[in-house]
């Protein structure tokens, strides 16, 4: 087991330290496992919120909207379950010394790139050639 990094509350990774270093890794360990944390929450209060709204509506109108919002709810956790899977990906890497470089280039993905989207997986260049092949595929 590895000794806990000290990080500074108000520690931000910055482009002038060596890239992955400690810190910056435990930063955003952390950083997705809060991410995660809150989903999980998210997803319990509405496991407890369906448990409780499974009542008898009598108004067809207001069974409708009821059942269309849980609907879309379920969406919003299906989502978000697939969230936590890219979550717990990004947790592997982190693990296996992967994280933050493009599984495309071999390069290292942008800090603030990485930080706005810690489960990055691309460098914002191979991102958008990516897009750009599948919008043309898309339109044939």
């Amino acid at each position: 087991m590895k000794a806990e990094t000290f990080l500074p509350n108000d520690y931000t990774p910055a482009e002038d330290e060596p890239f992955m270093n400690e810190r910056q890794t435990e930063y955003f360990r952390r950083k997705l496992l809060a991410w995660k944390t809150d989903l999980l929450d998210e997803t319990e209060r509405t496991i407890e919120g369906l448990q409780g709204a499974a009542r008898n509506i009598p108004d067809i109108a207001d069974r409708a909207s009821e059942e269309t919002d849980r609907a879309l709810e379920l969406r919003t956790r299906d989502r978000q379950r697939k969230l936590i899977a890219k979550i717990d990906a990004a947790l592997r890497r982190i693990d296996e010394g992967e994280y933050g470089y493009c599984e495309v280039t071999g390069d290292p993905i942008s800090l603030k790139r990485l930080d706005a989207r810690p489960i990055a997986t691309m460098s914002l260049e191979a991102q958008e050639r990516h897009e750009r092949r599948e919008k043309v595929h898309r339109d044939d």
